[in-house]
């Protein structure tokens, strides 16, 4: 069955909310310039109060590695989402931990590009040329298709409880990654569409 992870969390009661509807990951923002950007201080609050054998993911940008595993183990993370142009020896460097490199899909994206890194999973989102995630755009799902042929493929951009159902029946991916798509604003969720977006993503991922 498909996996789901809900992103840019932001309250216990969201984080709580989503496990109940049976999410299987929660990502934290802990890129400055985001939206839906988290101090590590709350996000360790929230992790700590979250039941067993879920996988809280930190979500970074071009940071120094010392900055990342020092709030990987300050919040408890068990994997880290690296959205920005880091290298495939910076990936490796996260003992115990996780990594979930993304890409940027736009015209002319190159899955060759996946082969170079030994992540454990590569999540691939909507290009943009101001953003590192939260488009609410999708891209061409044939590319995340021929993407499997390199490891485990995470589907993100612009999906939402309308069109989840044609993303995983169409890439047959790991996991889905959804956090716009399920929000009243902002790091603020709708807990209807993170319950009809759960509902539409493991109907049609089994």
């Amino acid at each position: 069955m498909v996996r789901v992870k809900i992103c840019r969390t932001t309250s216990l009661e969201d984080a709580l909310w989503a496990l109940e509807c049976g999410a299987d990951a929660l990502g934290f923002i802990f890129y400055p310039k985001a939206a839906s950007y988290i101090p590590s201080e709350r996000a360790a609050q929230i992790v700590r109060n979250l039941p067993p054998f879920v996988t809280p993911v930190g979500v970074f940008v071009d940071e120094p590695h010392d900055r990342v595993s020092g709030i990987a183990g300050a919040v408890g993370l068990r994997a880290v989402q690296l959205h920005g142009d880091e290298s495939p020896e910076y990936c490796r460097r996260f003992p115990g931990l996780r990594v979930i490199k993304a890409f940027r899909v736009g015209e002319g994206f190159d899955v060759k590009r996946l082969a170079a890194y030994q992540a454990d999973a590569f999540l691939l989102d909507a290009y943009d040329p101001n953003l590192r995630g939260g488009t609410g755009r999708t891209f061409n799902w044939d590319i995340a298709v021929e993407a499997k042929r390199y490891g485990t493929i995470i589907l993100s951009g612009g999906l939402n409880p309308g069109n989840v159902a044609d993303a995983v029946s169409k890439v047959r991916p790991y996991a889905v990654d959804v956090g716009s798509g399920v929000e009243v604003e902002p790091g603020r969720k709708d807990r209807g569409k993170i319950k009809h977006f759960i509902e539409q993503a493991k109907q049609h991922g089994c």
